[in-house]
């Protein structure tokens, strides 16, 4: 399975792949809406996306809101990850097309029991 995390911060990137990796995932990674945007026209696309919401060039929310435009996602799954921990954002994205919504800090074990959630794998 291939996951697609999307942070303009290289630590958060990395720290995301290595859970993902744990739990059998191939890795992309993208810093921002609009590298991901590209990185899916390039390969196969990812079963599962995670999103942060604050990015230069195209934020993870607008990221949500093109890529449910799009009938070929309809089965790829779309967390986001951020700091933003207002109710109102939460249901925005929510309602833009994300699946699952992970709040920073968090842990190992937040991921893997969303995961679980998702039904794409995870402790």
């Amino acid at each position: 399975m291939r996951a697609l995390v999307v942070d303009d911060s290289t630590a958060m990137r990395k720290i995301l792949g290595k859970i993902l990796k744990e739990v059998g995932f191939e890795v992309l990674e993208a810093a921002h809406g609009l590298d991901a945007l590209q990185l899916l026209r390039e390969v196969e696309h990812p079963e599962l996306a995670l999103v942060d919401w604050n990015m230069p060039e195209m934020n993870g929310y607008d990221f949500v809101r093109m890529i449910r435009t799009r009938s070929d996602f309809d089965s790829m799954r779309v967390m986001m990850v951020t700091t933003e921990s207002e109710l109102e954002q939460m249901q925005q994205a929510l309602d833009a097309g994300a699946d699952e919504y992970v709040m920073k800090p968090f842990t190992k074990e937040v991921i893997q029991e969303k995961l679980e959630l998702l039904g794409v794998g995870g402790g």
